[in-house]
């Protein structure tokens, strides 16, 4: 077997791949952790669902292997460290969904300012206009440049942030985005929309140094891991009342127990990771990552080569 695919994908995909290379698609491993374990043996490629965790436990049970492939483009419960020392290249895409994402997020923050009313100057409580409103970028990932060229149609203000990229560089220019410090985003910003990727050294970056200084009456999105808040400062912003509410599309499991900060908290909006999750995002990320691994498949080994991730993000031809 070379190609071992435990995440549901398309039809076509697959038979383009069984055309190639020796497949077998098995979904129903994912609820059967010793039999994954078992075929695992045989696979040169994986393709796994993101709620399948990769550690270095689950690589030693892959000696042949040598792609994960994964369909989301998050990395949180990928051990890149294990996979590099066991020179297994993790193939996604990081940008088959930023459409998707990218009108998750106009959605979201639409609904939320016209939902969640503010008092008006007459006194009347009234919704908002995305239209009038400052929206801070916080991340700038693929579906932040898209939503730096779809708010502005609605004549949005837009500024943004993001940790590894300076306030000087050009790309702001370029992108349209007016850059500040998270502190300075969350003080002018009417609604923040927060895509950044998650890393460790991220964790509870959106605390109360930040959380404390947002704008009265501010919407926040995020289609982020929810590690990047600490749930006592958002509960208490929220409970509060200085942030009108919050959408979160991506929680920790716990995070909404009895006896959490955020259990009860009627304006936290949850969704099950369906910013990313539409056909076409999928039919893209699946080719993308298909081809890659066909790719990599043909290319002979080199056992000194350094590890590096891959990002492949142009939709193949499937007739090639």
């Amino acid at each position: 077997m070379s190609v071992l695919i435990v995440e549901p994908m398309e039809v076509e995909v697959m038979q383009w791949l069984a055309d190639r290379h020796a497949v077998q698609y098995a979904p129903e491993l994912v609820r059967q952790p010793l039999a994954l374990r078992e075929e695992l043996h045989h696979a040169r490629a994986l393709i796994l669902p993101a709620s399948v965790a990769v550690d270095a436990a689950l690589l030693r049970a892959a000696p042949r292997l040598r792609v994960l492939g994964r369909m989301s483009a998050g990395i949180e419960n990928i051990d890149t460290k294990a996979c590099e020392m066991a020179h297994v290249q993790v193939v996604r895409s990081t940008s088959a969904s930023a459409a998707a994402e990218a009108e998750f997020v106009v959605g979201a923050l639409l609904a939320m300012l016209r939902r969640v009313p503010v008092v008006g100057s007459d006194g009347l409580m009234v919704g908002r206009e995305l239209g009038c409103a400052t929206i801070g970028l916080v991340g700038m990932t693929p579906a932040a440049r898209l939503l730096a060229q779809l708010l502005p149609v609605f004549g949005t203000q837009v500024v943004g942030y993001d940790p590894a990229l300076h306030i000087s560089d050009p790309l702001w220019a370029r992108w349209g985005i007016a850059p500040l410090p998270l502190r300075a985003l969350m003080e002018q910003a009417d609604g923040v929309s927060v895509q950044l990727a998650y890393f460790l050294r991220y964790r509870g970056l959106m605390g109360d140094r930040v959380l404390s200084f947002c704008k009265p009456s501010q919407v926040l999105v995020s289609i982020s891991h929810s590690a990047l808040f600490d749930d006592i400062a958002l509960a208490q912003a929220l409970n509060s009342g200085r942030m009108a509410a919050v959408w979160l599309d991506s929680l920790e499991p716990g995070l909404l127990d009895p006896g959490r900060p955020l259990y009860g908290v009627s304006s936290l909006q949850i969704t099950p990771r369906v910013a990313s999750t539409t056909r076409e995002a999928r039919t893209r990320a699946a080719w993308a990552v298909a081809r890659r691994i066909d790719d990599l498949l043909n290319t002979p080994a080199e056992p000194s080569e350094d590890f590096r991730a891959t990002f492949p993000d142009e939709l193949p031809d499937p007739s090639v």
